[in-house]
């Protein structure tokens, strides 16, 4: 299913279920309670790719290290965080560079997902509604997995820690 969040984001929803009816209706009362609306199939699909990610952790080693392995072994982007380095390969790929990774490195996940081409930053007061959206799917029996464009910086979340704090 194909959704529309708070601040423009792009929700993209994926579920299995035996009454479609059903799930539609429970995604869109979702929605509308949470500032979103249902869109038209394949409307923010296009705004996703299919990617093999594996998180690896730094685990003592140098990131540089592990990015240079990453690549040897096929990935095709690698982002570098604090001690974790994030590893993007060709879905098919996934299973070879999450082996040659693992002989090395700590595999912390691996998973075949969707990735968003762009994303849309947000203030703490969208992000917060964005996450309660995400929630409140995830929740949903029928939905397997809810992906979205947002990007959420550090100093957003640190700021809605300290909101959530008090």
């Amino acid at each position: 299913m194909v959704l529309h969040g708070p601040g423009g984001v792009a929700v993209l929803v994926e579920a299995m279920t035996d009454n479609r009816n059903r799930t539609v209706a429970e995604v869109r009362n979702v929605f509308s309670r949470n500032g979103g609306n249902l869109g038209e199939s394949g409307s923010v699909s296009w705004m996703f790719e299919p990617r093999g990610v594996i998180t690896v952790s730094a685990d003592g080693h140098d990131p540089e290290e592990i990015e240079l392995a990453a690549i040897d072994a096929g990935a095709l982007d690698v982002a570098v965080d604090g001690s974790e380095v994030t590893v993007q390969t060709d879905p098919a790929n996934l299973d070879e560079v999450r082996t040659a990774l693992g002989e090395r490195y700590t595999i912390v996940d691996a998973e075949n997902t969707l990735v968003a081409n762009t994303t849309i930053p947000l203030d703490a007061a969208k992000a917060g509604q964005v996450l309660k959206l995400i929630e409140r799917l995830e929740e949903l029996d029928d939905v397997q997995r809810v992906h979205t464009n947002t990007e959420i910086s550090d100093e957003v979340m640190a700021e809605m820690e300290a909101a959530a704090a008090h």
